[in-house]
């Protein structure tokens, strides 16, 4: 039986993969990659077999349960498998249901961290999910679920925190914020002056921004610019507000406040 590892290929670039997944690709005997994994970094394994089982949402995509049985007959072919995932394997990468299925099998599994896209965005715009005296909590985020493990009883209810970071929800992006006013989620008067910030195809050349408020992503101001070929981070909490504008001066300025910032473009 051969080994394999779920390595987190990070949030696009190819440069911010960790030096302990980029000497495992340099290793591999067959390689596993996601829909997301910029195709640069194949080049760290040209030795390898490589085989795309990505899932990307409303297109044609492997069943989970193929892509269990793969890592399975090819860990008893090969000795280093290796499953790379965008971002990091253990956060809404389905790691689990791979771990469990291997482990099952008696194949030996092993589970190499990524940077995921959150933490990516945060430097990207430079600015922190976390402030002192602002936020001390954060919460990522998907509307998104498959169909395999739901059970019966009350939904998934929705999560309280600071700063939220919503991952897979660039169609739900407008409902998102209608539901968290409704909720009153971040209370105050000016609640719906709550700052956000979109990020599309973090850290590659295709980086774009959209930066506004609560109440303009509510209104559907962001539904048109979105690239539907980007994956897309929505964050929302009082932490990305920009110091450098106050907030009588977002209230007072309304669609003034709405920009795109492109790569070359990015808030300190």
């Amino acid at each position: 039986m051969g080994k394999v590892y779920l390595v987190g290929a990070g949030p696009g670039a190819v440069d911010l993969i960790t030096v302990r997944g980029a000497k495992l690709l340099e290793q591999a005997d067959i390689v596993f990659y996601d829909a997301l994994v910029d195709p640069e970094m194949l080049h760290l394994c040209p030795q390898a077999v490589q085989v795309a089982v990505g899932k990307r949402c409303g297109k044609l995509s492997s069943a989970q349960q193929f892509i269990n049985k793969r890592l399975v007959d090819a860990a008893q072919k090969y000795q280093t498998v290796v499953r790379l995932k965008g971002g990091d394997p253990m956060l809404f990468g389905r790691a689990d249901e791979e771990i469990q299925t291997l482990k099952a099998a008696g194949i030996v599994v092993k589970v190499v961290p990524g940077i995921t896209a959150a933490l990516a965005g945060a430097a990207s715009i430079q600015q922190s999910l976390t402030l002192r005296g602002v936020s001390r909590s954060v919460a990522f985020v998907t509307l998104a679920q498959g169909t395999e493990n739901l059970t019966t009883g009350q939904p998934i209810a929705n999560p309280s925190a600071d700063t939220l970071v919503y991952y897979m929800g660039r169609k739900d992006a407008a409902k998102i914020a209608q539901r968290l006013i409704e909720q009153g989620q971040y209370g105050g008067t000016h609640q719906q002056d709550t700052p956000v910030q979109i990020l599309e195809a973090v850290s590659t050349p295709r980086e774009r921004f959209w930066s506004s408020t609560l109440q303009e992503l509510a209104d559907g101001k962001a539904d048109t610019w979105f690239d539907s070929s980007s994956p897309a981070l929505i964050m929302v909490g009082e932490a990305l507000r920009d110091p450098l504008q106050s907030t009588s001066a977002k209230i007072n300025n309304g669609l003034q406040d709405s920009h795109i910032f492109a790569n070359s473009r990015r808030r300190a």
